[in-house]
Order: C-alpha cells, then sequence, then structure tokens
C-alpha cells in the first residue's frame, strides 16, 4: 500500500501494519484486528484510506447502526449477501444456520457459535476464489449476535485468505465480545502530527506554541484539529491560548455542534432531527417523516453545506457526535412525535423491525400495545437465535409494562434470555427489578432456579454452598403445577451438590436423596427414572441400588439429543458409581459432539472438562492434557482468558510442586468448588504413591474417606488401600478392601474387578499374592483404564522383585514403563525406572519421539485426522476451518516425515 498518497497525517504505522495483514491474507494467512479508539480519533478515515489502496481483494463494508442493534445477525446478512453463492459448497448444518439466522429459512434457533462456524467457513470458501478483505465501522453498534459471530471468526482465522478488521469506540460490550481479537488502540496525533494537520485544515498558518497548545488540549483529536481550525478564525483560537481557559473542546465541543445547529433554518433543524431519530439512515423513511411534518424536500440542503450530514442513498451524520447533540439537544415532546411518525413510515413499507423500535422509542409511561408487539419482536429475535437481542427488547417491553404479573413475567424472560447470551450479571441486575410479590410460584420458582445456575456461572461462593437447598426450593414451588420443571430443579439440586459436595449448606445428602426419591412420582418418564437412580444412589445399600442405577444408565443413553446436553454430571456420577468408565466416555462424547454439531460451545466447554477428569480418573493425564488444549482453543474461541484453564489434578500427575497444586485448589475451594479441591487432593495422593511418599498419601487420604460422598469416595479406595498397607496401616484399610469387593461383586465391570483384586492382592500373604495379581492384571487389561493396568504391573513387578524372580520382575515393570510414558504419568515412569534398577537392569528416559515435537493443535488435528475423519469435520471439532485444518496437517507432515492419513494412524494408535 502506498501510504504516502492516502492522505492521512501522522498514520503512516497503522497503514502499513494494516498493508501488512492485507498482504498475508492474499498469500493464505489469515488475520484480524479491532481497532479500537474515542469519537473522531480518526478511526473511519484510516479504514477508508486502507479501503481505497486495498488492491487485489473483494472488498466487504457492513458498518454498525443503532437501529438495527437489536435485529439479531443484522449486520452479518449485509456481509454475507454477496457470498450467497458460496452457502452451498457449505456443511449442510454450518448453510442451515446461516440460513435461519437471516430469516430466510425455517428451523430450530441455530446456536451463535454454529452461525459462527458457518460465516467462518462461508468467508473461507469465498476466498479460495479470491482474497476478502471485510471491514466493519462502528462495531459498538452493530448487534450483539452478529458482533459476537465476527469476533468468533476473528479469532479463528488462520489459513484462510480473509482480513477481517472491525472498528468502534471503547465500548464494554464490544470489548467483552472481541476477547482474543489483536487491537490496534488508535491514539491522538503526536504534537508535530497535530500541528501539521491543524496548520493543513486553518485558513491561515497558526504558531507553533499555539498549535503545541491546542494539540495537548484536544489529545491529538484529529476530527477536534479539523473542527476547531474551521470553525475558529486566528485571533479566538489566539485568544484561548492567551488566556487560562481551556480551548473549546470535549464537553465545549458539543457545545459548538449545538450552535451550528442552532445556526440552521427551522425546517433544516426539523429534517436534521428525523434524521437523527432515524439512525440507519435509510432516506426513504426520513423523507416520509419529513413530508408528514411539511418540511420541505430541499431542507437538507443547509445541512449539508452546514458540514453536519450528507446526503446521497442514506444519510451520514460528519461524526457520531453530531448525531448525538442533535437527538439529545431537542425536546423530549418533539423526539416522540418524530419517532411516532417513523414508525408509520416504517410499517408502511414493511419494516416492522424498525417500527417496533420507533414505536418504543416514542412511548412514555406504560402501554401495553406497543409492549406487545415488542414481546412478539422479541420471540421472533429468540427463534433466530437471538438471547441477546431478545432479552433487551424484553427488557424494553418490561419497562413499558404496567405493574403487576405480566411486568414481572417479561423481566423474568428477559433475565433468562441474558442469561442465556452468556450475560449474567445483567440476568441478575433483571431479576432484581421484579416484584416477587407479583409472581405465580411457577415463575418465582424460575426465579429461585435461574440466580442459583447465575450464580455458579459468577462463582458466587454463596450461592454454591446453597445451590442444592436452593434448587430444592425452586422444585417445591413447583410442585403441584408444573411438574417436568419440579423434576428438572431436582436434578439440578443433585448436581450443584456435586460442585460444592461435603461444603454444603442448609442440606444434607440424605435429605437430599429423600427429596429426590419424593419426586420420582410427580411424573413419569426419563426423569422420574434417573431420580430413582439417583435417589437410590444415596440412599441404598449398594447391591439394591445398582439395578436403579443401571436402569437409570439406560435411560440416559435413550434421551434425545436435546436432552443429552443436560446431562453430563449425572451421567458421570452414575458412570462412576457403577465403575462403568465406557460407559461415562461415550455418554460425555456424545454429548460433545451434540454441542459440537450445534454450536454450544458452553456445552461443549463442559463436556471436554467432564472428559479430561474422566481420563484423570482412568489414569491418563496425556489424554487429559489433550481435552484441556481443545478447551483452550474453544476459549480462545468465545473470547475467554484461555491461559486460565487449570486442571490441578492434572498439574499434580505432571510433577507441579504440592504447594503449588494446593494454591490451586484451595483458590477453588474457597470459592465453594469443594469437589474441584477434593479431585485435586485425590490426584495428590496418587502423586505420593508415586513417590513412595505411602504415609503422605494415606494421611491425606484418610479424612476424605472418612466423610465419605458418594461415588468420589469409591474412586479413592483404592489408592487408601495401597497407601495403608505400604505405610504399615494394613489393617486399617481392610474395610476399604471388602468395600471394593461388594463392589465388584455387584457392579462386575473388568475395572472394579481388576482394582479389588489388586487391592486383595496387596494384603494377602504370599502364597495368595500372585493369583491375585494376574487376575487384576487381566481385568484392567481387559478395561480401558490404562494407568491402573499399568499400576498392576508394576505393584506385582514389585513383589516379583522382592521374591527375586527378576527376569520375571523385568517383564512387567517394562511393561508398566511402557504404559506410564505412554500416558505421560512421569512419577509412575521413574518408580518403573527405579525397580528396573533394582533388578540390575540400567535404564534411561526414552528420548521423547517425533510426536512431542507438534504443538497441541497439530497433535489435536494429527490425531482426528488419523481416526478416519475429514478436514471439514476435523474444523468443525476443533472450531476452526477447513484451510485451517489443512494448513496444519502439511506441517505434521512434514515434521513426521510422513505422506498420507494412512501412515499418520501408524503414528497414533488409538487408545
Amino acid at each position: 500500500m502506498d501510504t504516502a498518497n492516502s492522505g492521512l497525517i501522522g498514520r503512516s504505522s497503522e497503514l502499513e501494519r494494516l498493508s501488512a495483514l492485507a498482504v498475508g491474507a492474499r498469500n493464505g494467512h489469515g488475520a484480524s484486528l479491532l481497532i479500537r479508539g474515542e469519537p473522531g480519533i480518526g478511526k473511519t478515515a484510516l479504514l477508508s484510506a486502507f479501503s481505497r489502496a486495498a488492491h487485489g481483494a473483494r472488498l466487504l463494508r457492513a458498518d454498525g447502526y443503532e437501529a438495527e442493534s437489536e435485529m439479531p445477525y443484522a449486520t452479518l446478512q449485509r456481509i454475507g449477501r454477496p457470498l450467497v453463492a458460496h452457502l452451498d459448497s457449505l456443511l449442510p448444518t454450518h448453510s442451515a444456520a446461516l440460513r435461519i439466522a437471516a430469516g430466510v429459512a425455517e428451523g430450530a434457533p441455530p446456536d451463535r457459535y454454529l452461525v459462527g462456524l458457518g460465516m467462518l467457513s462461508l468467508l473461507a470458501a469465498a476466498g479460495e476464489e479470491e482474497p476478502i478483505t471485510c471491514l466493519v465501522d462502528d462495531a459498538h453498534l452493530v448487534d450483539t449476535e452478529s458482533l459476537e459471530v465476527l469476533a468468533f471468526v476473528a479469532r479463528r482465522l488462520q489459513a484462510e485468505r480473509v482480513l477481517l478488521i472491525l472498528s468502534g469506540r471503547p465500548d464494554e460490550r464490544m470489548d467483552v465480545a472481541a476477547a482474543g481479537v489483536p487491537v490496534l488502540e488508535l491514539g491522538g496525533l503526536d504534537t508535530l502530527m497535530s500541528a501539521r494537520l491543524l496548520n493543513r485544515s486553518a485558513p491561515a498558518l497558526i504558531d507553533p506554541l499555539l498549535a503545541t497548545r491546542i494539540a495537548e488540549e484536544v489529545g491529538g483529536n484529529p476530527l477536534a484539529l479539523v473542527e476547531l481550525a474551521h470553525e475558529f478564525t486566528l485571533p479566538q483560537l489566539t485568544s484561548s491560548w492567551v488566556t487560562p481557559e481551556p480551548v473549546p473542546v470535549g464537553s465545549r465541543l458539543e457545545s459548538h455542534y449545538l450552535q451550528r445547529i442552532t445556526d440552521l433554518p427551522p425546517d433544516s433543524r426539523l429534517w436534521l432531527l428525523v434524521a437523527a431519530a432515524e439512525s440507519t439512515g435509510d432516506i426513504a423513511l426520513i423523507s416520509g417523516a419529513a413530508a408528514q411534518l411539511g418540511i420541505p424536500s430541499n431542507a437538507s440542503v443547509a445541512v449539508e453545506q452546514a458540514g453536519l450530514a450528507s446526503v446521497r442513498d442514506q444519510v451520514a451524520f460528519r461524526h457520531p457526535l453530531v448525531r448525538s447533540v442533535v437527538y439529545n439537544a431537542m425536546p423530549a415532546d418533539d423526539r416522540q412525535r418524530v419517532h411516532d411518525l417513523l414508525r408509520v413510515e416504517a410499517d408502511a413499507v414493511g419494516r416492522g423491525d424498525l417500527a417496533v423500535w420507533h414505536a418504543a422509542a416514542a412511548t412514555t409511561g406504560s402501554d401495553e400495545a406497543v409492549a406487545t408487539r415488542l414481546e412478539r419482536a422479541a420471540d421472533v429475535a429468540g427463534e433466530r437465535g437471538g438471547s441477546a437481542s431478545r432479552a433487551r427488547l424484553l427488557t424494553r417491553a418490561a419497562e413499558l409494562t404496567p405493574e403487576g404479573p405480566l411486568r414481572g413475567a417479561r423481566l423474568l424472560a428477559a433475565a433468562e434470555s441474558a442469561a442465556q447470551a452468556g450475560a449474567a450479571r445483567l440476568a441478575l441486575t433483571l431479576i432484581g427489578r421484579i416484584d416477587t410479590r407479583t409472581l405465580d410460584p411457577v415463575s418465582a420458582g424460575r426465579v429461585v432456579q435461574l440466580e442459583t445456575l447465575v450464580g455458579l456461572f459468577i462463582a458466587d461462593r454463596e450461592r454454591i454452598l446453597s445451590g442444592a437447598a436452593d434448587m430444592l426450593r425452586a422444585a417445591e414451588l413447583f410442585s403441584g403445577a408444573a411438574p417436568q420443571l419440579e423434576q428438572r430443579a431436582l436434578i439440578r439440586a443433585f448436581e450443584v451438590m456435586l460442585t460444592a459436595e461435603w461444603a454444603t449448606q442448609d442440606v444434607t445428602l440424605p435429605q437430599l436423596g429423600e427429596r429426590l426419591a419424593a419426586g420420582v412420582d410427580v411424573a413419569d418418564g426419563p426423569m422420574s427414572i434417573i431420580l430413582r437412580g439417583l435417589s437410590a444412589h444415596i440412599l441404598l445399600p449398594y447391591q439394591d441400588a445398582v439395578p436403579h442405577m443401571r436402569e437409570a444408565l439406560v435411560t440416559l443413553a435413550e434421551m434425545d439429543d436435546a436432552d443429552v446436553l443436560e446431562s453430563g454430571s449425572v451421567a458421570v456420577a452414575l458412570t462412576m458409581a457403577l465403575w462403568d468408565e465406557r460407559a461415562s466416555v461415550t455418554l460425555l462424547e456424545r454429548s460433545l459432539g451434540v454441542s459440537r454439531a450445534r454450536g454450544r460451545l458452553r456445552d461443549a466447554d463442559t463436556s471436554l472438562w467432564l472428559l479430561g477428569l474422566i481420563e484423570l480418573v482412568r489414569g491418563d493425564p496425556a489424554a487429559s492434557a489433550r481435552y484441556i488444549e481443545q478447551i483452550r482453543e474453544l476459549r480462545r474461541a468465545i473470547g475467554y482468558d484461555a491461559e486460565q484453564v487449570v486442571n490441578a489434578a492434572s498439574l499434580a500427575w505432571a510433577g507441579a510442586a504440592n504447594a503449588h497444586v494446593e494454591l490451586v485448589a484451595d483458590a477453588a475451594r474457597a470459592v465453594g468448588f469443594a469437589g474441584a479441591w477434593t479431585i485435586a487432593m485425590t490426584g495428590l495422593s496418587i502423586r505420593e504413591l508415586a513417590d513412595g511418599h505411602y504415609r503422605d498419601a494415606f494421611e491425606r487420604l484418610r479424612p476424605m474417606i472418612e466423610r465419605p460422598f458418594l461415588q468420589v469416595t469409591y474412586q479413592q479406595l483404592p489408592e487408601f488401600v495401597e497407601a495403608g498397607v505400604r505405610s504399615g496401616n494394613a489393617d486399617r484399610v481392610r474395610g476399604s478392601a471388602d468395600t471394593l469387593a461388594g463392589f465388584a461383586a455387584h457392579a462386575g465391570t473388568p475395572w472394579i474387578r481388576g482394582l479389588s483384586a489388586r487391592c486383595a492382592a496387596l494384603l494377602a500373604d504370599d502364597g495368595h499374592a500372585e493369583d491375585l495379581y494376574v487376575e487384576a492384571i487381566a481385568h484392567l487389561t481387559e478395561s480401558t483404564v490404562v494407568a491402573d493396568a499399568g499400576r498392576a504391573h508394576l505393584l506385582y513387578g514389585e513383589w516379583l522383585r522382592r521374591a527375586k524372580r527378576r527376569h520375571d520382575a523385568r517383564e512387567h515393570l517394562q511393561r508398566a514403563l511402557l504404559i506410564f510414558e505412554r500416558c505421560e504419568a512421569p512419577a509412575f515412569a521413574a518408580r518403573a525406572r527405579r525397580e528396573l534398577e533394582a533388578t540390575g537392569l540400567k535404564t534411561g528416559a526414552d528420548a521423547p519421539t517425533s510426536l512431542h515435537d507438534l504443538t497441541p493443535q497439530e497433535s489435536a488435528v494429527a490425531r482426528l485426522a488419523s481416526t478416519g475423519h475429514t478436514n471439514p469435520e476435523i474444523g468443525a471439532a476443533l472450531f476452526i476451518s477447513a484451510n485451517t485444518v489443512d494448513y496444519h496437517l502439511r506441517k505434521v507432515f512434514r515434521k513426521l516425515g510422513v505422506a498420507s492419513r494412512r501412515q499418520l494412524s501408524e503414528r497414533f494408535p488409538r487408545d
């Protein structure tokens, strides 16, 4: 780009940065940028200069409009309209999501992240034909759904011929949505450049000292500099310098605009008000409303001559500040009259979406007719996946609703939509505006339930600890009126208690179990069966609970896709109680697949997190780490700080210092996540076993065993037995071994049968231990719990070495070492090496294979490719485009020296 001829002063480095991004995009290195700056700082001028010189790319431009900010996917429609020819090349789910979001097809409301994947794929497909440059100015005015999709796309651009540039004012909503997008903070011009711009704009040369003073006063704001130079004479500017008063900028600049507006003829001022009220700049609506007011058609001429706005295909204000000053300076009665006329015009041309916005703006006090219309518009927005727009429209509808139950109902619906859109604190604010005295019991229960779920989302300690009791309170409010809601609330009470675990307040586990049992008969159906299984898990002896838990597990497996997304925590609890790790992974992977297919990234996040925990239970920290990396990648796509994704138990397996793990765990417990603390402590106890610190492990586990909590404690029993035997406390752990034997007899899965035999071997005399170790290895090898199989080989190898059967010991210790190295459990691998060396076999840590040279994303792509997934399928799973998948695969092939996916499958054996 030729920055010298751009016409801009003091922006050469910014133009060069944009030029470099454009060159990279043309060469297949997709990029994005958020240009952020205060009004008048030159964002639009920078984009215009760049677009004039951005040759060699197809230019798409769609600026934000306030009137469209309540219309879900309005900006996205304008960007996508020129690209419709490429829709058929997308995955059907992606093209369908885009069509439904655009309102041109019917179907279930698409999640905005699925729309984001569709838009990413659409731009990538168009980029295959020619490079794409997409510019969106005034992004702070873009509707929430479009903004979130554009930010999603911006974070995912990697190997596409696409450049996406957003530009807007500092705005909390925009900053949150665009988190993770590279930012160019556009500041004021330096003193030298400010003086140059001022002098270029002024009719006469300005003294450098005065120019410096003015530049400092306006902070180098280009618009303020230009306006000052045009409006004030040199004597006026000089006078401002010789007095202690600041130059007329900032709030004075608003007064300056007001003066210019006041100088207009009355008809032109009124025309300007109409234009300010119709922020999309729709010339037809503005002209129609102006005609109804009797404003002559040439009234806009004086406005253009004053430099306040231009009138072409649409009305464009000189600067957003002009519109703001015009609109807010006019009397409220005039504003309402103009909005009402614009409503009439919008209705007349079939623009109901604009008409309802103007109707609301024209209304003061309560107006049920307008409120009803807003509610209908909110429902339409919800059907198109616009949760944020629905929340805003319902909030305005509630404001126009007379006091009473309907007002509360609309506020509640708005709060639920806000929570669904991720605006948790807004949801709480809306709840706080509800007069709960006007609510019926079911609505009151929805309030309690929503407050609890939002409290979990924002990590409110009090709500986490009392969450189970609060959910039971919601269930009581639903009782007798909404049986499905009552049963769902009871199941959620169990899920919340899993989060707070032993720290739960206001309700005990047996009390919860009794309430769940009472909920079984509220209504027939899947939730009744699940409640029976959960209450049996809590209240009945294990052998009596097993059939009910199995029936609940079958029910979970048979649920439809919509319900399976709600069942993650329950599925984990029941499968772990039944020692059925295969079923656990199957259910969670199904939930993950459904959430990915529907673009529901927060549900995908939950499934990935639970899968990561299950892999730690299975003793495979490498597999757990892969899920953690997918969570990081997913959260980058959403816009969260991915580096904060930490699993304390994973840190323990990986060899982090105890103090570090305990610090992370204690932080989780401090906000009420006692379940996370327990998982971390269990991980530390396993690490202590690996390191041979048996007494430390015993003392860490003992208080948790003495304070049992359902299946959580079940998983600790094998560790407690090993720690007790090796620390000289065998008699104190025999009861735990007996409990495991009972589990094995009634659950009967290979996993629990192997663990029970392994613990029995530790306690057996030498005459019986060997058969039990062999039995344990056989069962655990049949299971998918890799580390427990490795630990059985390790314990048997240690027993054989002590029996002076070194050759036999080496065989099992080497198998254990291979398992621990593969699943990246360094502490157990080190223990296996020590034991091998004690047999006389010299070992050393194997050099890392070339697989370890891959980045986490390359590894994730390679593993999916090795199992036969296509590039589009991999892209959908990892929330990247097929182009980016291809880019990573080429690097993987080069690093590993392979030439085909078949060869890749040989390098990534299935677990």
